[in-house]
C-alpha cells in the first residue's frame, strides 16, 4: 500500500471545476431525460463524446496503449460506462436531481473502501473521519427522500447508488492502468468500451425517437452533457486519479452535490429540504476532512 500524495493546488483547482461541471449536469440530464427517451439521449450524448476523445487519442499515436492495456480498458469501460450509465439515468429518471447528486457523494466511501480493501490506498484517520461523516450525511438524504418524496424517489435513491459502487469498482480497477496510461487514452478507450454495448441495448429507442421534434435547448443539453460533462470532466477525473489516487480524487467530486441543489433549487425549482442541508454540510465537512 503507499500513502496519499498531497494534491497540488492546480490539481485541486482543475477537480473543483469537475465538480461544477458535474453539479450543473445533474439538472442539464434531468431535463434532457424528461424530453427524449433516458437511454436515447444518454447513448446520443455518450457518442458524441467517444468521437471526440478517439480523435484526440489518435492525434497523439505515441502515447496510446498497449494492445493488453487497450483490452482492459474496453473491459472496465463496460463496467464503468455502460452498467454504471444505465443505473444512473434510470435512478435520476426516478427521482430529484439534488437528492441524486447527493447519493452521488457517497462516492467517496465506496471507492475508499474498495481501494483499501484491494490495498491500492493507505487512508489516514482524517480521511476516514471524513468518509464516516460523508455517509452519514447520505443516510440522511436517502432517509429524508423516503420521508419527503415517498418510495417512488427511494427506488432512484437506490439505483444511483448501485451506480455509485458500480463506479468505485471501475475507478479502482483504472489505478494501476491510470499509472501508465495517458488520461486521454483511458477517457477515449474507456468509453467505446461502454458506448457499444449502451448503443446495442438503445437502439430500438434511438428509431423511434423523433429527431424533427427535439428542440434547440434539449440538443445543447446533449452537447453539454456529452462535452462537458464527459469529455472535459472526464478528463480532468483520470488526471486527479494519475496524479493523487482514486480516494482523494473521489472526495473533490463531493462538491458536486452542493452545486447540484442550488442549480436544481434555481431551475428545477426543487426546494432544498432540511435532510438536503445536514446532508450537505456532512458532504463539505467530510471533504474538507479528507483532504489534508
Amino acid at each position: 500500500m503507499t500513502a496519499l500524495p498531497r494534491a497540488s493546488h492546480s490539481v485541486e483547482l482543475s477537480l473543483v471545476g469537475m465538480a461544477v461541471i458535474w453539479g450543473v449536469n445533474f439538472s442539464v440530464m434531468k431535463y434532457g431525460t424528461q424530453q427524449m427517451a433516458p437511454i436515447a439521449f444518454n447513448t446520443l450524448r455518450m457518442s458524441i463524446a467517444c468521437v471526440i476523445l478517439l480523435a484526440i487519442a489518435y492525434a497523439r499515436p505515441g502515447l496510446r496503449p498497449s494492445t493488453q492495456d487497450r483490452n482492459r480498458l474496453l473491459g472496465l469501460g463496460v463496467l464503468g460506462h455502460f452498467i454504471y450509465q444505465m443505473l444512473f439515468v434510470s435512478g435520476l429518471a426516478l427521482t430529484r436531481a439534488g437528492t441524486a447528486a447527493l447519493v452521488v457523494a457517497a462516492s467517496p466511501a465506496a471507492v475508499a473502501i474498495v481501494a483499501r480493501a484491494t490495498g491500492h490506498e493507505r487512508l489516514p484517520m482524517r480521511a476516514v473521519a471524513g468518509i464516516v461523516l460523508s455517509i452519514s450525511g447520505v443516510m440522511l438524504v436517502v432517509g429524508g427522500s423516503v420521508q419527503t418524496d415517498g418510495t417512488g424517489h427511494l427506488i432512484g435513491d437506490l439505483l444511483i447508488l448501485c451506480a455509485v459502487i458500480v463506479w468505485a469498482f471501475y475507478t479502482t480497477g483504472l489505478v494501476p492502468l491510470a499509472q501508465r496510461v495517458e488520461p486521454a487514452q483511458v477517457a477515449a478507450w474507456t468509453l467505446v468500451g461502454g458506448v457499444i454495448p449502451l448503443a446495442l441495448v438503445a437502439t430500438p429507442k434511438l428509431i423511434q425517437t423523433d429527431w424533427a421534434a427535439i428542440k434547440p435547448l434539449t440538443w445543447g443539453a446533449v452537447l453539454y452533457a456529452g462535452v462537458l460533462a464527459m469529455v472535459i470532466a472526464y478528463l480532468v477525473w483520470y488526471h486527479g486519479v494519475r496524479a493523487i489516487g482514486p480516494t482523494r480524487t473521489a472526495m473533490f467530486a463531493n462538491l458536486q452535490p452542493i452545486v447540484a441543489v442550488i442549480v436544481a433549487w434555481l431551475v428545477l425549482s426543487e426546494v432544498p429540504t432540511v435532510f438536503q442541508g445536514i446532508g450537505a454540510a456532512s458532504v463539505l465537512g467530510g471533504l474538507y476532512l479528507a483532504r489534508r
